[in-house]
């Protein structure tokens, strides 16, 4: 290789490297670290049929825990479990999922609405997420994820953003989209609110992860919700979508029943 141009020894040094490159256990990812907080994950099935998605919902305070997934429509709604234990509703009371025609958006927040809202009105998913910033819970400023799915004429995208504070500073939003075209079967990216537990609680870092997808739609949804912390673990949406013609199947799990 010694003796390669330049240019062709660069390439050759990318291309192994992206050979080599594996892929992080979504197991492991999520058992070592026992509080992670909010997650979104989206990929493609090993046998490429299939568009995925997962939310997840943790918590500290006996408020955060007192919740579940209810379905809604084609999408779903936290709820408190027990409404007499419920003390502020604001920033845990919203609807993480919704769908729009052909897209399926997910979000840790109700700026599912504003995506939704956004779509509805031809603005793109970046652009409808311009009028939102990280949420006023000082002194986290937790961030706000979202991922956004598209499935139509026999192909799938997906997009993911994060809106954070700059490092705990809440006069400045640092904003980042990903956008993912034709993803690879088998692999997903990985996003949640926290780096790990503390406080104050410090904010994801970097690009979504790469991850591996496999199993069935039972099977990922069971090692998703093993993985999670079982103190803190609160509830988990995952839907398959196919891609052929954008019917899906959904599994809920709440811990509170």
């Amino acid at each position: 290789m010694q003796n390669l141009p330049a240019f062709r020894r660069f390439f050759c040094d990318y291309h192994l490297k992206e050979e080599s490159m594996s892929y992080l256990s979504l197991e492991q990812e999520l058992k070592n670290n026992a509080y992670p907080g909010r997650g979104i994950v989206i990929g493609r099935t090993p046998d490429g049929t299939h568009a995925v998605t997962a939310y997840f919902i943790m918590g500290r305070s006996q408020n955060s825990r007192n919740r579940i997934f209810a379905e809604e429509g084609d999408g779903i709604r936290t709820q408190a479990f027990d409404p007499s234990k419920m003390e502020d509703p604001s920033l845990i009371i919203y609807a993480p999922v919704r769908v729009l025609g052909n897209d399926t958006i997910v979000t840790n927040g109700d700026q599912t609405d504003t995506v939704y809202e956004g779509l509805s009105s031809r603005l793109t998913f970046e652009q409808s997420l311009r009028s939102r910033e990280f949420e006023p819970d000082a002194p986290n400023y937790t961030p706000r994820i979202s991922g956004l799915l598209h499935v139509a004429d026999g192909q799938f995208h997906y997009a993911m953003s994060i809106l954070k504070s700059n490092q705990g500073d809440p006069s400045s939003c640092l904003r980042y989209t990903f956008t993912y075209e034709n993803p690879k079967a088998g692999e997903g990216r990985f996003i949640h609110t926290y780096m790990h537990d503390g406080d104050p609680l410090p904010s994801f870092e970097g690009e979504p992860k790469i991850v591996d997808i496999s199993g069935s739609i039972d099977e990922f949804a069971g090692m998703l919700w093993n993985s999670l912390n079982e103190d803190n673990k609160v509830s988990l949406f995952v839907r398959y979508i196919r891609i052929s013609d954008g019917t899906f199947t959904t599994r809920i799990i709440n811990k509170n029943q």
